[in-house]
């Protein structure tokens, strides 16, 4: 692949970020809080699934709650750096 057809990077706006966790998890309450501001900060969209209602999510990601996905694509679990999450929104 040539250096001159790189992909255009997204912006922030059409990126979408998925917290993956439960309720009752404070891991979860606080990474909520964290891309809570950070999205809205950016203008990034995010959404938020519930293991205890997706067997699927649940199978796959019950020992790592919470988990943060950046459009699909697994991001990191348990704790959510601001920085770093700002980051991967912008690039």
């Amino acid at each position: 692949m040539s250096l001159l057809s790189r992909r255009p990077r997204k912006k922030p706006e059409d990126r979408t970020v998925t917290l993956i966790g439960r309720s009752g998890c404070h891991l979860c309450d606080e990474a909520r809080t964290v891309v809570g501001q950070v999205c809205g900060e950016l203008g990034a969209s995010w959404e938020e699934k519930d293991i205890d209602h997706d067997a699927e999510l649940h199978r796959q990601y019950w020992e790592q709650i919470p988990v943060v996905l950046v459009d699909g694509a697994q991001h990191t679990f348990w704790r959510v750096d601001p920085e770093r999450l700002r980051r991967a929104l912008s690039a």
